[in-house]
């Protein structure tokens, strides 16, 4: 039992490994292909699984494009949802930006920018999952300028950390993107500040 608490047991590791596979197959075929030239039977393919087996992680090709920046959309919604008190929306961000950082995650990253870049209407589809982001974003900074909630200042802000996060989604770790983060926090603080 005591080796059941220590982590995910192997079915789950297993299913991970597979879901995994597929995201990077679909995404090296997206950026390849084109989106709408890969079907599902080409990533089973590539991702050795069977076409059922990506049906049972994903209902769409759309929801494996969009699995990874979905997820930390959600993310960063319930980030900001659960700030502290006090704690500005750039301090959030800053520190989602940079606990959002997995290592492993750099060929999936440079996978993931290639992708949006040979597919425009993905690029569009992306932007699209940070509404309740932009939502809860326009809300916190609004309090944090003493504003009212729906003033346009703070949806403005909120869609220019929108726009950041998007720009930065893809950016490995390291140096340039450690600046790239202190530079956007800054021109959010004076933003914010300027409402």
């Amino acid at each position: 039992m005591a080796a059941e608490s220590a982590g995910p047991g192997l079915r789950e590791r297993n299913k991970q490994r597979r879901q995994d596979a597929v995201v990077r197959a679909a995404y090296r075929l997206f950026a390849e292909r084109g989106y709408d030239a890969t079907t599902v039977a080409d990533i089973a393919a590539a991702a050795e699984v069977a076409p059922r087996t990506v049906a049972m992680y994903f209902r769409s090709k759309q929801d494996i494009a969009l699995s990874r920046f979905g997820e930390a959309a959600d993310e960063l919604t319930s980030a900001l949802r659960q700030r502290d008190p006090g704690e500005t929306v750039p301090q959030v961000l800053a520190r989602w930006l940079r606990t959002d950082e997995r290592p492993a995650d750099r060929e999936i990253k440079q996978l993931s920018k290639r992708l949006f870049a040979a597919n425009p209407e993905l690029s569009a589809l992306r932007a699209a999952r940070m509404t309740a982001a932009i939502s809860e974003g326009a809300a916190a900074v609004a309090a944090q300028a003493g504003l009212a909630a729906g003033s346009p200042g703070p949806r403005i802000a909120a869609v220019a950390a929108a726009a950041i996060l998007i720009e930065l989604a893809d950016t490995p770790a390291g140096a340039e993107r450690d600046l790239a983060i202190d530079t956007a926090m800054r021109f959010l603080d004076a933003g914010i500040a300027a409402l």
